[in-house]
């Protein structure tokens, strides 16, 4: 719980009492936190439907479009890619680092059958958006009652 307000972290010997127990439960087995370093890149996702169509959005800043994988199989949605670190000018000293780097898959299921052949996936700003047109199975249609 610490690592969330940074001004309460305390380090050293004598501030083990005033940490609650839930936190040092998990600092003594090392488990990573959520807001560490060790953490992977995993970029963001939003996943939206239409009446026509199934929206996919995901935050990859900072790459290029040829470095992003997409595939479409059994209704399963993966995307996989890789951020590469630009190459540091030695003649900096940088005092905090928080961009990650590194290689990223994630995989998800599609909530309704989609059109495999009209994909369309754009990469614009940092930001990778794909349209699935919904199959004509998979569209809702409404039924009348009849008395």
């Amino acid at each position: 719980m610490r690592q969330l307000l940074p001004i309460l972290r305390r380090t050293g010997l004598w501030a083990r009492p005033q940490e609650d127990l839930f936190d040092r439960f998990f600092e003594d087995f090392r488990l990573p936190s959520l807001l560490h370093e060790g953490r992977d890149w995993v970029p963001a996702f939003d996943v939206s439907e239409t009446e026509k169509e199934v929206i996919v959005k995901a935050e990859v800043p900072g790459m290029n479009k040829k470095d992003i994988d997409i595939t479409l199989s059994d209704g399963l949605l993966r995307v996989k890619g890789e951020r590469k670190q630009e190459k540091e000018d030695e003649s900096e000293n940088y005092h905090l680092v928080e961009t990650r780097y590194g290689a990223f898959s994630r995989t998800m299921r599609l909530p309704c059958e989609v059109d495999t052949d009209k994909v369309d996936a754009t990469y614009r700003d940092g930001l990778l958006k794909i349209r699935f047109p919904k199959s004509q199975s998979a569209k809702e249609s409404k039924v009348e009652i009849k008395s």
